[in-house]
């Protein structure tokens, strides 16, 4: 089985635009989820999906500079764009990451992975749909026979920019199998999508980062733990919603 990490991207963010390229520690965040991705003992490929728009050429140039392949489709039918690269990059299955989330666990990822791989009867199976983790670790896994369903067949709006809406919405389509954690952490919210997002991942990189380039979900609780006044800095913050 060919395992392709697809991590959408684009710099047209409404609320923090050029999110993915703003810098921690003069690196982009982007290149702090590429290195934990690269970790994973299952992902085959890991392939950056960005537009067709020219403000995107900058992370063009962030996947040619680091030798990362890149794939560039549609900004709003995000659905597509995931099934093209996806074929042309010739997954068997599909890891979704997006591109907000640069301090993901590769062990949680891979954990995910493995469910889905040694359960052999999922179509789908994420970290998500039943939330037990921080907002920031989000993987989902899905077939290429899946997604190539969703491609052919959903019509809503909802459906073609969010890519894996589809699946969850047709449970009686598609097998869904979920992963979750042994206590609910899903109070945290570790993705960037403002700038009091990028406040505290400023903050957590700079504790951990330097002793561990891969901190871990504990490593980041403990820490949190240890500042509790860091988990104020974005409390407040509403995910947007599909």
């Amino acid at each position: 089985m060919r395992i392709v990490a697809i991590i959408q991207a684009r710099m047209g963010s409404t609320r923090l635009p050029g999110k993915i390229l703003k810098k921690v520690n003069n690196r982009p965040l982007l290149s702090y989820q590429i290195e934990r991705l690269q970790q994973s003992q299952y992902i085959d490929e890991l392939v950056i999906a960005t537009t067709i728009k020219q403000q995107d050429d900058l992370i063009v140039e962030f996947c040619k500079e680091n030798s990362i392949s890149y794939y560039r489709g549609s900004e709003t039918d995000v659905l597509a764009r995931y099934y093209e690269a996806a074929s042309a990059f010739k997954a068997d299955a599909i890891v979704r990451i997006t591109s907000d989330c640069p301090i993901i666990d590769v062990q949680i990822v891979d954990l995910t992975i493995q469910h889905f791989i040694e359960s052999n009867k999922f179509d789908y199976v994420s970290n998500t749909v039943e939330r037990t983790y921080p907002r920031g670790l989000d993987t989902e896994i899905f077939s290429f026979a899946a997604l190539k369903k969703a491609y052919n067949e959903a019509l809503l709006e909802r459906d073609r920019e969010h890519v894996t809406a589809f699946f969850y919405s047709n449970p009686d389509v598609f097998s869904i199998g979920h992963i979750k954690n042994d206590k609910n952490y899903s109070k945290y919210r570790w993705t960037v999508d403002t700038e009091e997002d990028l406040e505290l991942i400023r903050k957590i990189i700079q504790g951990l980062y330097n002793k561990n380039p891969q901190f871990t979900l504990q490593d980041t609780v403990n820490i949190m733990d240890k500042n509790p006044d860091w988990f104020y800095i974005n409390a407040h913050i509403e995910q947007k919603k599909l």
